[in-house]
């Protein structure tokens, strides 16, 4: 599936380069994830957990950046492996600039396998597209973001809301509440 999209930035591109290679801006893009290490210059080792539809995936794998055009372009890929399958796919990402602002596009490129791909290509399309509009929402959140003025102090924008799992909260609470349940049924029955 391709993605595309693209942001603008109320900053120099340069700035934003800058950033594109800085691995802790990097891991608060990433939609959970744990651990963002660099290995190099060009690679990242990084761990993250989200859901995808009833499956909650812990997916590890390497990100390499190639096609490289310093303050201009390049191409990140990488694969993941989960225990519910594995993902790999890559963006091409360009900065172009006019008058201060940079124009940040992109295109994404992802493919999927295992028992994820089971769940059917709306389902994958529709988190692939929420995680990289996540990812470069987010990116654009931090390195330039909407700042409202108001009468009394300025107000940060957010372009995306932070993205967190909550599976294993749906998951206990819905146990919980069905356990809670038959404890009241059986004392119903038992005691009335």
């Amino acid at each position: 599936m391709k993605l595309t999209g693209y942001y603008k930035l109320n900053t120099k591109k340069e700035i934003v380069w800058n950033a594109l290679n800085d691995a802790k801006i990097l891991k608060q893009c990433i939609p959970g994830c744990e651990s963002f290490e660099k290995e190099n210059n060009n690679t990242f080792v990084a761990t993250a957990t989200n859901q995808i539809g009833p499956m909650n995936a812990t997916f590890s794998g390497i990100l390499k950046l190639s096609n490289i055009k310093i303050n201009e372009s390049y191409t990140i890929s990488g694969e993941g492996q989960s225990s519910v399958g594995f993902a790999n796919g890559e963006a091409n990402v360009k900065l172009s600039e006019s008058n201060n602002t940079t124009t940040l596009s992109y295109e994404v490129n992802i493919d999927v396998g295992g028992k994820i791909a089971q769940l059917g290509s709306r389902l994958i399309d529709g988190v692939a597209k929420k995680m990289s509009d996540y990812f470069f929402g987010r990116f654009a959140d931090i390195v330039s973001p909407i700042i409202k003025e108001n009468s009394t102090e300025p107000e940060k924008t957010k372009r995306v809301k932070e993205l967190k799992s909550n599976f294993l909260n749906k998951y206990i609470y819905s146990f919980i509440s069905i356990l809670i349940l038959l404890l009241v049924a059986i004392f119903y029955f038992v005691l009335g």
